[in-house]
């Protein structure tokens, strides 16, 4: 988040218990999630981590199209992903942090039958709203060294289709040292303006870029499972993500 307290994080792991879903509404203790009419409304009720300040407010998504194309990542069809509402108006209203915008967003869900790094080595996605289409760029390596990679641009009537991809070029590493990587048109580069999450496996930043001869800015994570099995990764993880045992 940017504003006071910008850095506030909040990544808490729940029991099965209290977890509840229907047709309309999916609820994670505390927090959740549900559709409103055309909207998607989400309630935030956390701490945050490690220091424990409340992160309290509600995300409204309204999107334009719905995604109802999902995709499979690995040939068994174990990992999946499902880009929903890929160009979406978003209302956010936090109580604390005290903070208030709108913008245009973007909502997918990955899901599957194994741990994500139970699966894959790495992988590196970027989405960004051209003029008339998004641009969705999805690669990486499965955990048996395969690697895997998406092209995609969706229109404003949401039908997807397959585009040959740009060339593949090296960001500048976190400040993690995690590895990053993404596509941009062949004579043009793309630039990290601004990280917003650097973790010890994981980076998510902005970028100004330039794909399919459109001059962009792009939403990008980078995902290192293989950082992520590390031992003293999976030591650090409470301290960033505790575990609710009640």
């Amino acid at each position: 988040m940017n504003g006071p307290r910008g850095n506030a994080w909040a990544m808490t792991e729940r029991p099965w218990h209290q977890v509840r879903r229907d047709a309309d509404t999916f609820q994670v203790g505390p927090s959740g999630l549900h559709w409103d009419g055309d909207c998607l409304v989400i309630d935030i009720n956390e701490t945050s981590a490690p220091l424990p300040y409340p992160v309290r407010g509600q995300v409204r998504v309204y999107p334009e199209m719905i995604g109802t194309t999902g995709f499979c990542l690995d040939a068994a069809g174990k990992h999946r992903w499902h880009p929903v509402a890929p160009r979406s108006r978003v209302e956010v209203n936090m109580a604390n942090p005290d903070i208030s915008w709108k913008g245009s967003g973007y909502f997918d869900s990955n899901f599957g039958e194994e741990a994500l790094e139970d699966g894959f080595n790495d992988w590196h996605w970027s989405r960004a709203h051209l003029k008339n289409d998004v641009a969705v760029l999805y690669e990486g390596t499965r955990v048996d060294g395969t690697p895997f990679d998406l092209a995609l641009k969706m229109d404003r009537q949401g039908r997807w289709t397959d585009v040959a991809a740009p060339p593949s070029v090296r960001l500048p590493r976190s400040g993690w040292l995690v590895n990053r990587r993404t596509r941009v048109d062949a004579g043009h580069k793309a630039k990290v303006t601004k990280t917003w999450v650097d973790a010890p496996f994981y980076a998510r930043s902005a970028l100004n870029t330039r794909l399919f001869g459109e001059d962009a800015h792009a939403v990008h994570e980078s995902l290192s499972l293989g950082r992520f099995r590390s031992p003293i990764v999976q030591a650090m993880l409470p301290f960033r993500m505790p575990r609710a045992i009640c």
